[in-house]
């Protein structure tokens, strides 16, 4: 978790940091999962996803501040399957130490995340598209709305569509910050310190879609431009099939219809439910 405070606040602090930050660091290695930006990305365009937010449905109690001395004013709106919100883009650089997020380049670092990987360590920002949620509270509960550490999301900004995951939590009453892979996949400038967006990114997190394990970014974004079609589509994905009594599994309650084995079996047809009609089981 991350505590943003204005950026004026941050400048003389910086200052002296400016130098050792432009300092190319050494190459670290890189997992196969934790690869930069998968190309293709996009598929689904921009203005199909905006256009198909339409009016806001607010999901949150109240709005919350892009930065501590702004005034609330982003609340999180929500549809059937998806949350999101409209804000600006802090770059967050928490996680694992790298050559470009760590405690010189970042005032602010912190050597954790929320959400960890798959064998035990914390994010790696540099590397992993991922998008940050406020902490629980009055104001929005991200896990009462099918949210949760690997959720996919898609990131929009100056046309473009990037996909993500929920990979840490902020301050309860701040929105809109990403780590420093995501700002880099869109063109925003990608320095912890002094980069960012002021504003114009919004973040759809699509409901229930947790990517495992949470640093595959490939497997984040086939989900999302999956997720992103169907929500263009204005269809649901499949609902998880459930369990009957009995062990059998059903996708729905209730009798189920008289079946048909096969589909030249005409007299199979309407035997039985007319028999049923008249009153002869």
């Amino acid at each position: 978790m991350r505590v943003r405070v204005p950026t004026l606040m941050l400048a003389a602090a910086g200052a002296a940091l400016v130098a050792p930050a432009a300092l190319p660091g050494p190459a670290a290695a890189v997992s196969p999962r934790e690869r930069p930006v998968a190309r293709g990305e996009g598929a689904v365009a921009a203005a199909d996803l905006l256009a198909r937010l339409g009016e806001c449905t607010l999901v949150s109690r109240g709005r919350y501040r892009t930065d501590a001395d702004s005034r609330a004013a982003v609340p999180v709106c929500g549809t059937r399957d998806a949350v999101y919100w409209k804000a600006d883009l802090d770059v967050d650089c928490d996680g694992r130490s790298t050559a470009r997020c760590n405690r010189r380049t970042d005032p602010l670092f912190a050597a954790t995340t929320a959400f960890q990987q798959s064998d035990g360590r914390h994010l790696n920002a540099e590397r992993l598209p991922y998008i940050v949620v406020p902490a629980p509270s009055r104001i929005w509960d991200y896990r009462a709305y099918g949210v949760r550490g690997g959720s996919v999301a898609a990131v929009l900004y100056r046309g473009q569509v990037r996909y993500a995951v929920v990979g840490d939590t902020g301050p309860r009453d701040l929105i809109g910050e990403a780590s420093y892979a995501t700002a880099q996949a869109l063109g925003i400038r990608p320095d912890p310190s002094d980069g960012g967006a002021d504003s114009g990114v919004t973040y759809i997190v699509f409901k229930d879609s947790p990517v495992r394990p949470i640093e595959d970014h490939a497997a984040a974004v086939a989900a999302g431009e999956r997720l992103a079609r169907l929500f263009v589509a204005n269809r649901s994905p499949a609902a998880p099939t459930r369990t009957a009594p009995g062990g059998s599994p059903s996708d729905r309650s209730g009798p189920r219809p008289p079946r048909v084995r096969a589909i030249e079996d005409h007299a199979a047809v309407g035997e039985r439910p007319a028999r049923v009609f008249l009153g002869k089981r």
